[in-house]
C-alpha cells in the first residue's frame, strides 16, 4: 500500500504548478527587510510537500494561504518546521493579496494557529493586528549566558526568550553561540535594548528552526511591546531590527492587541513546477 500511495502522490505532483512570490517585508527597497515566500493555494496540499518546498526556498518563512469564504487560512513554514505565528510572512501575504492579486477589501482576515489576524492598508504601509503575548520574567538560562557571554539586565519567557541588555552597541556587534541557543526550550531568542534613534532596537535568533538570524521578526514585537510599555510608559513605538538587512517596525497598542506596521516590496514572481 505504501508503494501505491507514493506512486499516486508522484503522479499528482508531476502536473502540479504553484505560483510563488518573494516579498521583502518591512522594507521600502529590495534587498532590505525580511524576505518571505508566499504561495497562494486553491486547496491545501500535503503537509510534507509544504515543508519540502519551504526547505527548498531556504528562507526564514514560506507562507501558504487558502481562501475560506471572505477570509483566508494561513500557515507558515520555516526550512525545518511549521510555526504558530509569523509577522513578516503575514505582511508579505497581505502584500500579494492587495498588490498582486488585487482583492478589493479594506481589510484581510487570516485564520491561523494563533487565532484571527487582520491586515489593513495604512497609506503605503501594511498594518497587522496581532494579539499581545504574555511575558513572564524568569531566571537567565545557562545556555543564554553561554550564548551571549555577557549578563543581561533581564530575561523573560513567552513564545521566545526575551533577553534585555543595556547597550545598543553590544546588540549591534555581538555574535552569539548558536549551538547554545539550539538547546533552549523556545522557538527562538529576542535580544533588545533601548536606542538613541529609535524607541528600541532588537535582533532575533532561531537556529533550532533553521534560522540562525531572522532579518525582521514581526511576531517578536508581540512580546517586545509588553516589555517596553512598562519601561517607556507609552503605547506607540518606532523600533528597528538591526540585522544585516535591517527593517523598521511601527507598533501601536490597543487593549490586548498590537498593530504592527511596515512596508513591503516585491522581489520575485515565478512558478513552481512539481
Amino acid at each position: 500500500m505504501a508503494h501505491v500511495k507514493l506512486y499516486g502522490l508522484k503522479k499528482n505532483l508531476e502536473s502540479m504548478k504553484l505560483k510563488i512570490y518573494q516579498i521583502d517585508a518591512f522594507a521600502k527597497n529590495i534587498f532590505e527587510g525580511n524576505p518571505a515566500a508566499v504561495i497562494p493555494l486553491e486547496e491545501w496540499i500535503d503537509d510534507t510537500l509544504m515543508q519540502k518546498i519551504a526547505e527548498e526556498n531556504n528562507l526564514s518563512e514560506t507562507a501558504y494561504f487558502v481562501k475560506e469564504n471572505e477570509a483566508y487560512h494561513i500557515r507558515w513554514f520555516t526550512p525545518n518546521a511549521e510555526v504558530a505565528m509569523c509577522g513578516h510572512a503575514t505582511l508579505a501575504s497581505a502584500y500579494v493579496l492587495f498588490e498582486i492579486i488585487g482583492i478589493n477589501q479594506e481589510e484581510i482576515v487570516f485564520y491561523s494557529k494563533s487565532g484571527i489576524l487582520r491586515v489593513a492598508r495604512d497609506g503605503e504601509k501594511f498594518t497587522m493586528d496581532f494579539p499581545l503575548q504574555k511575558i513572564t520574567q524568569c531566571e537567565i538560562p545557562q545556555d543564554i549566558l553561554e550564548a551571549f557571554q555577557d549578563i543581561p539586565i533581564a530575561c523573560y519567557k513567552s513564545m521566545d526568550y526575551l533577553v534585555v541588555f543595556d547597550s545598543e552597541e553590544y546588540i549591534q556587534n555581538l555574535a552569539p553561540n548558536l549551538e547554545a541557543l539550539k538547546k533552549l526550550d523556545a522557538r527562538g531568542v529576542i535580544i533588545t535594548s533601548l536606542s538613541k534613534k529609535y524607541d528600541f532596537v532588537t535582533r532575533f535568533f532561531a537556529p533550532k528552526y533553521g534560522i540562525d538570524e531572522d532579518p525582521v521578526t514581526g511576531s517578536a514585537f508581540t512580546q517586545l511591546v509588553p516589555y517596553y510599555i512598562n519601561v517607556l510608559k507609552k503605547r506607540k513605538f518606532h523600533a528597528k531590527q538591526i540585522s544585516l538587512r535591517g527593517g523598521e517596525v511601527f507598533c501601536k497598542v490597543d487593549g490586548e492587541r498590537v498593530e504592527i506596521s511596515g512596508y513591503g516590496v516585491k522581489y520575485l514572481e515565478g512558478e513552481i513546477e512539481l
